[in-house]
């Protein structure tokens, strides 16, 4: 066992840890188990190839961006959350999971700075308008991930496809689409 995967290891139950513990406080996710929430991060994540400066829009409950992080150490990951309580939860995951890589950015995603490698993206807005935000977020070349369970997804105007990975939750199918911004 590497060092790294027991840093991940120690970060991802961290994050487990504080989130069983405000979730009867905060609407932070529904009633039901915590485990389909932590598959789906992990499941999306674990296979991108992810460098650089990255964004995920509308963390919340830290999905899929704590998840980002902690598979990733070598990229820096900023965790977008307009709700202040929802930031303020965010801000102690990372303080207990020990995740140096990621920082939490309180405010309205449509002002943050452009420039980005990646963005990441699990029920923050419709598909559309996160590919219209990406747009003007990512550099040319960056990398656009978009968590879908049902969703169709309408044609990627100024994006290239790269690949979907499939995968199941709790029986049910899931993909992470990966586009690439032109």
């Amino acid at each position: 066992m590497t060092s790294e995967f027991t840093a991940r290891d120690r970060a991802l139950a961290a994050h487990r840890r504080v989130l069983e513990a405000w979730r009867g406080t905060m609407d932070l996710v529904g009633p039901g188990p915590l485990d389909p929430h932590f598959d789906d991060a992990n499941e999306a994540v674990r296979t991108l190839q992810v460098e650089g400066r990255w964004v995920d829009l509308g963390s919340g409950a830290g999905f899929p961006g704590i998840a980002l992080a902690a598979w990733h150490p070598a990229a820096t990951v900023t965790l977008v959350e307009r709700r202040q309580k929802r930031a303020a939860f965010l801000e102690v995951v990372l303080g207990q999971a020990g995740l140096t890589n990621a920082t939490v950015s309180t405010g309205d995603a449509d002002r943050l700075p452009t420039g980005w490698d990646g963005l990441i993206s699990r029920a923050f807005r419709p598909p559309a308008d996160v590919l219209t935000l990406g747009r003007r977020l990512l550099r040319p070349g960056g990398t656009l991930v978009l968590l879908l369970a049902g969703q169709d997804l309408p044609a990627p105007e100024g994006y290239t496809d790269d690949h979907v990975h499939t995968y199941p939750i709790d029986g049910k199918p899931r993909r992470a689409v990966v586009l690439r911004r032109v």
